[in-house]
């Protein structure tokens, strides 16, 4: 590296910290990274998360930059999840394989309508977007075609296995030497210093990667519930992410190792963190049935709620002042976007210190 070694100090250890706590590392800083949770992660939006990469997908219900940041996703995971591999001796299942969206007859408004919107805010990118007759959908996921009779492919879209990145991310952290303070309580961050417990710690550099434990210092913060439950279901075979197009709702199931998926669609301006409702477990479930009738004998392993954090526009914060970093305001598109605020972030940190 060009600088002299710096101590930088993290406020936050979920999917931003960990990733910008390692790349710190890699270039020869120290870094000492603290959360009000465990290393594993239990408390992290990162962790309640499907962590699918589907830019096309969330471009109807956001901004054009949501999409054009996101595509950088796509090329960045891969290459970093290698690298992680061959740091750490840890695989990390992921793929870039597409997504597939289907629907059943009375609602196929909905898909119409979604394929629509893709016409008109990507007229650049339709050659990744492909409509499917029952033939083709069952050339890519056959179990679908048995209970569909048309669907669409996103080509540009994918997954990644939360849980292991979190856990590689870990081990990458500890062989690069960094240090990881759990069950810290972080009361105020200023330029070079965090108020840890009774301490005040002093820091070349500080980052604040809060999450919704930000909002003194972004007041216009607001956390989004969402909700999902982790299925373990033998008698399905799905190698991609899939989304179920609905009028009210738009379920989605992204694969895991082991016929293992996560199941999500619940979108909730509350910052509550109650358990997931019984409302909420009936409708996933019972869409999850319609999908796929192997998922009636699936075992539901896990349920889990928690609010991801947002700005107003939705779209995340990359300040950068002498002393201090922010970053925050993910939204729903933790895995999408992260890239994106972790090169932004380095790039202005490199501006300051270089």
């Amino acid at each position: 590296m060009s600088t002299p070694p710096l101590h930088i100090g993290i406020a936050g250890a979920g999917l931003l910290g960990r990733l910008l706590a390692w790349k710190l590392l890699q270039q020869g800083h120290k870094v000492s990274l603290y959360d009000k949770g465990s290393r594993v992660g239990e408390g992290s939006a990162a962790r309640v998360a499907a962590s699918m990469l589907a830019p096309y997908t969330e471009v109807v219900h956001a901004e054009r930059q949501v999409f054009d940041w996101g595509l950088m996703a796509l090329g960045w995971w891969p290459e970093q999840l290698a690298r992680l591999n061959a740091e750490t001796g840890l695989t990390i299942d992921h793929a870039i394989n597409g997504s597939v969206a289907v629907a059943h007859e009375l609602d196929k408004s909905s898909m119409t309508h979604f394929y629509q919107s893709l016409k008109t805010l990507l007229p650049d990118r339709l050659q990744h977007v492909r409509q499917l007759d029952r033939q083709q959908l069952a050339a890519l996921e056959p179990e679908l075609a048995e209970g569909f009779q048309q669907g669409l492919y996103l080509a540009e879209e994918g997954y990644l296995d939360n849980w292991a990145l979190l856990s590689a991310l870990n081990a990458a952290i500890d062989r690069l030497g960094g240090e990881f303070v759990e069950y810290a309580e972080i009361h105020d961050i200023q330029p070079g210093q965090l108020s840890v417990g009774h301490e005040q710690r002093q820091f070349d550099w500080v980052v604040d990667s809060r999450g919704i434990g930000a909002k003194s210092a972004l007041p216009k913060l607001r956390g989004v519930r969402g909700e999902i439950l982790w299925v373990h279901a033998p008698e399905v075979q799905l190698s991609r992410p899939v989304r179920l197009m609905h009028p009210r709702y738009k379920l989605y199931i992204s694969p895991r190792p082991h016929r293992h998926y996560v199941i999500g669609a619940t979108e909730i301006e509350s910052e509550s963190m109650a358990p997931v409702t019984v409302r909420s477990s009936l409708e996933l479930l019972s869409a999850l049935y319609s999908v796929h009738s192997g998922f009636a004998e699936a075992k539901v392993e896990h349920s889990f709620a928690h609010c991801r954090p947002a700005m107003p526009d939705n779209l995340p914060v990359v300040e950068v002042q002498p002393g201090l970093i922010t970053v925050n305001g993910l939204y729903r598109h933790g895995y999408l976007l992260s890239p994106y605020v972790v090169e932004k972030a380095l790039a202005s940190f490199a501006d300051f210190v270089v």
